[in-house]
């Protein structure tokens, strides 16, 4: 059974006005939550091992999408500046990735690679992504909770919560991990691939993104079923087609030979803190 939760607005109860603003802030200050009460109520309806999870990298042109599924402990304080990933800088993230890793139940990533994605299209490819992530977890959840809208294709009984990844702790947790996986693998193919700025925009597009297109074409990393990457293989074809010259074969264009990167690394989500580096340096 999957479950959707809106975002509301918590009710209070009108006060007399303060003469003196500045105790009332003091006074006030300690009582005011940073997450919702939405996990507590799941673990006591459904019990205490309770999975976030969360996706990255719907929306670059280039990369896979990358999940975290992550198990917190239910009895211990959050971690003071855990967020949406989004609101964080780097150095916050990697800061806050090891604290989550050393206080975690349990956690695991997934991946869809970029042939997945333009194969099954970015969403079936993110659902992918979340089910190997919660595939790998070492300890069964009682319970999983998501960012977003209720994933009718994800076979994993789950509670949707609309903006999760700012009002549930593990939610957030899972989108650092995450964020921090797949900017890590961005950056190491961005040595292979530095016409693309991928170290700083992560596969996004962005102006040097586009110039980097322009100049050099795609590579087997960028998601051709996108309409960006569509337009330039159009591009290219008439090009070709004008200027007379013999139609350029799929690996001019980005399709893969034996030695670009190995797919099965992302698709088969083999990704971990522990590995992913050593599995990018021996593959590059």
């Amino acid at each position: 059974m999957q479950e959707e939760v809106e975002p509301g607005t918590p009710q209070s109860t009108p006060e007399a006005p303060n003469p003196d603003p500045e105790p009332a802030r003091r006074k006030l200050g300690p009582r005011r939550k940073r997450w919702t009460t939405i996990e507590r109520d799941l673990r006591v309806q459904k019990g205490p091992l309770l999975a976030g999870v969360d996706e990255v990298g719907r929306g670059p042109i280039a990369g896979p999408v990358v999940a975290c599924a992550v198990i917190m402990p239910a009895d211990t304080r959050a971690i003071v500046g855990v967020d949406d990933s989004k609101r964080l800088t780097h150095a916050q993230r990697v800061r806050l990735a090891v604290k989550i890793r050393e206080r975690a139940v349990a956690f695991a990533l997934g991946a869809a690679s970029v042939r997945e994605i333009d194969r099954i299209n970015i969403y079936q490819a993110s659902v992918l992504a979340m089910r190997r992530a919660l595939e790998r977890l070492e300890v069964r959840p009682d319970h999983v909770v998501i960012d977003g809208r209720v994933m009718r294709t994800l076979p994993i009984p789950h509670t949707a919560v609309v903006h999760g990844d700012a009002r549930c702790f593990s939610i957030a947790c899972a989108s650092i991990l995450a964020k921090v996986t797949r900017d890590l693998l961005m950056t190491r193919l961005a040595v292979r691939y530095p016409q693309y700025i991928w170290d700083h925009n992560a596969g996004y597009t962005t102006r040097a993104h586009v110039a980097g297109l322009t100049l050099h074409g795609i590579t087997p990393h960028h998601r051709k079923s996108f309409c960006r990457i569509s337009d330039l293989l159009l591009a290219l074809e008439q090009r070709t087609a004008v200027d007379g010259l013999e139609p350029r074969s799929l690996d001019d264009v980005g399709m893969p030979d034996e030695d670009d990167f190995d797919y099965e690394i992302v698709a088969g989500a083999e990704l971990g803190f522990d590995d992913l580096e050593q599995e990018l340096e021996r593959e590059l």
